[in-house]
């Protein structure tokens, strides 16, 4: 599929890659770096371009192929990524949003006319086009050449899963060091600010403007923390007949520390699988670890186990190689069919079942947390009703402080009664409802059952 654009004379194509799996992804981000790196970009930088195209990439993922190409441009000397498509693929206002704060000389350009059409049968051009450009010196624009980023990108020895969540990971950790450096040498100039008297309220002012980028820099390296956590969830929710999904992540506003919520979404041989789980704590090393879960439950599952069994390698791992931490996962097993479901619940939050016709009611069977080496009881079985809802949350969306956790949890689930049937209204409405500025991270996961349809 050719999708660029002619290329003004002074740009030297580099690479174009197709992207249409999350492998492709990971390859787009390693990539980046290098060729980052080749231009000379620094460390930071270097991780910033990596992450706002593995955000964007993974934001606009689909089966239909985009492709990815990088180019140098002579007049200002820089380095522009482009990622370009030719279907109604639109990014997230979500993602756009994180990566314009990032890289503030982001653009995206839908293709002309692809909205604002009266209705669908109309003809249209589809498509669009992020570009991303990135500033250089002009000896790295005028000396590189396309034959030598090529070299540099085949010397990289192939890289597994596994390689590509430690990158993440390095990168994470160097973001948030970077964050708490920057906020660490704040407090220590606000604190010596504090213990002056009023006559030098003058040299306040002038040390106030000269650290201003500071505060700046701290605000933007937290802002890269987060977008690079959002990269350990999954890129997309399964499409499986007769079950409609949504989930909605909202960091907290009130930390400068990252927390370990997750959710997970698979299609496994026991049919359709839903899990919630939330690492204890709020830290660098607490969102390690929810990735290192998330994507053993990923590995796990595909082997054909049982949700409580599940939890139980997850519990092994977790002592194995995190000892002292501990996690919080609820698992639910739709099976195939959608006419009932298994819960395996290690701590967390019981999950609400919406039956039509009926009072909502919480699955409220569970075992003990995860990382104590106890053992988890079987799953419990379920009927599921056509068009019976399923919700399943973080603590960050009821929890308050000065309030009763139970209380919490009968409003959310006569305002969950209230609201709209489907998974997406459903999502906002609680969203609104509950987390207004909230003290913790939240996670919103909604599922509507029916039957699947009969094969024809």
């Amino acid at each position: 599929m050719n999708t660029s654009v002619p290329r003004p004379r002074d740009h030297t194509a580099l690479l174009v890659s197709p992207l249409s799996t999350e492998q492709d992804v990971f390859a787009l981000r390693r990539r980046a770096k290098t060729i980052a790196r080749a231009v000379g970009l620094d460390g930071r930088d270097q991780v910033r371009l990596a992450t706002a195209l593995s955000e964007l990439g993974r934001d606009l993922l689909r089966p239909a192929v985009m492709t990815a190409s990088f180019a140098l441009q002579q007049h200002p000397p820089a380095l522009q990524a482009v990622l370009q498509w030719r279907d109604e693929r639109t990014p997230s206002s979500e993602s756009l949003n994180a990566v314009t704060r990032l890289l503030p000389q982001t653009r995206f350009e839908p293709a002309p006319g692809a909205a604002h059409l009266p209705a669908p049968s109309a003809p249209r051009s589809c498509g669009g086009r992020i570009e991303i450009t990135c500033a250089i010196s002009e000896r790295a624009a005028g000396d590189l050449k396309a034959e030598q980023v090529l070299a540099l990108l085949e010397s990289e020895s192939p890289a597994s899963a596994i390689d590509d969540l430690q990158a993440q990971t390095r990168d994470l950790i160097a973001a948030l060091q970077e964050a708490h450096a920057q906020r660490d040498e704040l407090e220590r100039l606000n604190e010596e600010l504090t213990e002056t008297n009023a006559g030098v309220m003058a040299l306040y002012a002038e040390l106030t403007v000269e650290h201003k980028d500071v505060v700046e820099r701290f605000g933007q390296e937290h802002e890269l923390a987060l977008t690079l956590q959002r990269t350990f969830l999954p890129a997309a929710l399964p499409r499986t007949p007769g079950a409609e999904l949504a989930v909605r992540y909202l960091p907290a506003t009130s930390s400068t520390e990252i927390g370990g919520d997750f959710y997970e979404a698979v299609n496994t041989p026991h049919g359709l699988l839903l899990a919630v789980g939330d690492v204890v704590g709020h830290s660098l090393r607490a969102a390690t670890v929810m990735g290192e879960l998330r994507h053993a439950l990923r590995a796990y599952a595909a082997q054909d186990h049982q949700p409580h069994v599940l939890l139980q390698h997850l519990d092994h791992l977790l002592g194995l190689h995190q000892p002292g931490w501990t996690a919080t996962v609820c698992i639910v097993l739709i099976e195939p069919g959608n006419a009932r479901l298994e819960v395996a619940n290690a701590g967390h939050l019981p999950p609400l079942l919406l039956t039509p016709g009926t009072t909502p009611r919480y699955l409220t069977e569970h075992g003990p947390l995860l990382g104590l080496g106890l053992p988890q009881p079987v799953a419990v079985s379920h009927a599921i009703e056509p068009g019976s809802r399923l919700l399943m949350i973080t603590d960050g969306l009821v929890e308050t402080r000065g309030s009763d956790l139970q209380d919490r949890l009968r409003l959310l689930g006569a305002a969950a009664a209230d609201a709209p049937g489907d998974p997406e209204a459903l999502c906002d409405e609680l969203v609104d409802a509950f987390g207004t500025d909230p003290e913790d991270d939240i996670i919103v996961f909604a599922a509507r059952l029916h039957p699947p349809p009969s094969p024809h």
